[in-house]
């Protein structure tokens, strides 16, 4: 992923690319972690802090866009952010090619995604081949689509509550939910706040995936 234009966000509690070293170490050395977002509407701050993460515990993070144009980002579901260049089509690739899965929330992203069959494919698989999936804010809304949220615990925006608890799933309002249930590790947030709990669930999480 290539960045054009990024704009700073700040974020409360921000941890340091020395702080992230200490606590997660090379524990993704040799993992390829996918991020799937849309074109356009991605929520900045939870498609860079997430991808720094993987990058600092060692893992090859992977911009995954149903096009091949930029990927248009906004902060606080408004304003312009970065614009970043895919390094697949998603519909090029396939689950088995990588260890993990991100899902960046943004109002926009994924109620795009949702329309995009080859994007909810693709996370129906991650889910059915056991791997885990981290998604925050707005991003479980593809989870719904996909339905694979049916018997797990899990948290998002308070908006996608009634979605979630309509597709089988128990919401929660914590920082970070990790659910093991049907098969594959779930980790899921809120909103931006939440990322430095999130970044350090899914690199425990991932680190754990064959």
């Amino acid at each position: 992923m290539r960045g054009e234009g990024q704009v700073p966000v700040a974020r409360p509690r921000a941890m340091t690319t020395e702080d992230r070293e200490n606590n997660m170490g090379n524990e993704l050395v040799g993992k390829r972690i996918a991020f799937l977002v849309a074109n356009a509407g991605v929520e900045q701050a939870e498609l860079t802090s997430p991808w720094q993460a993987v990058k600092d515990a060692g893992g090859e993070p992977v911009l995954l866009a149903p096009e091949k144009d930029p990927v248009k980002t906004v902060n606080h579901d408004s304003e312009p952010g970065g614009s970043y260049e895919p390094d697949h089509v998603v519909g090029d690739v396939s689950a088995a090619d990588f260890a993990g899965l991100v899902l960046p929330g943004g109002v926009a992203n994924p109620d795009k995604l949702r329309l995009v069959p080859e994007a909810v494919a693709f996370v129906k698989a991650f889910a059915q081949s056991g791997k885990p999936i981290a998604a925050i804010c707005h991003g479980p809304w593809t989870l719904v689509e996909a339905g694979v949220v049916a018997g797990k615990t899990l948290t998002s925006w308070p908006s996608l509550r009634t979605d979630i608890r309509n597709a089988g799933g128990d919401w929660r309002d914590e920082q970070v939910v990790l659910s093991p249930e049907q098969g594959f590790d779930l980790v899921t947030s809120r909103k931006p706040d939440d990322l430095d709990a999130f970044d350090q669930q899914l690199v425990k999480t991932f680190a754990r995936a064959a």
